[in-house]
């Protein structure tokens, strides 16, 4: 099972220390930017970015409320990743018994 690119887009963007962060704190509830600088301790143009890049690959949603802009989490974004790292851990175990004879 070969990764797609959208699987490839979504490890990259979740790589990330401070986007791994945001995602942790939006699994527990909606957060505002000012919320999250005072979470993680990144600023508010630094978390702006990560928050585009997570948007980007489609892991959070936006949703204005005033002058505030609330992040939540897309479930179905981590069921991608997940399913992606149980079929590895499926051929993983199939591969226990699968050994390669050198030349």
């Amino acid at each position: 099972m070969l990764t797609s690119p959208v699987t490839d887009e979504l490890l990259r963007a979740l790589a990330d220390p401070t986007r791994a962060r945001i995602v942790e704190l939006l699994a527990a509830e909606q957060l505002c930017v000012c919320h999250l600088v005072e979470l993680t301790g990144a600023t508010s143009s630094n978390l702006s970015n990560h928050l585009r890049v997570l948007r980007g690959v489609g892991a959070v949603e936006a949703e204005p409320a005033g002058r505030f802009t609330y992040y939540r989490l897309r479930p179905e974004v981590l069921e991608v990743v997940s399913a992606h790292y149980a079929g590895l851990a499926s051929r993983a175990r199939l591969a226990l018994v699968v050994k390669r004879p050198c030349d």
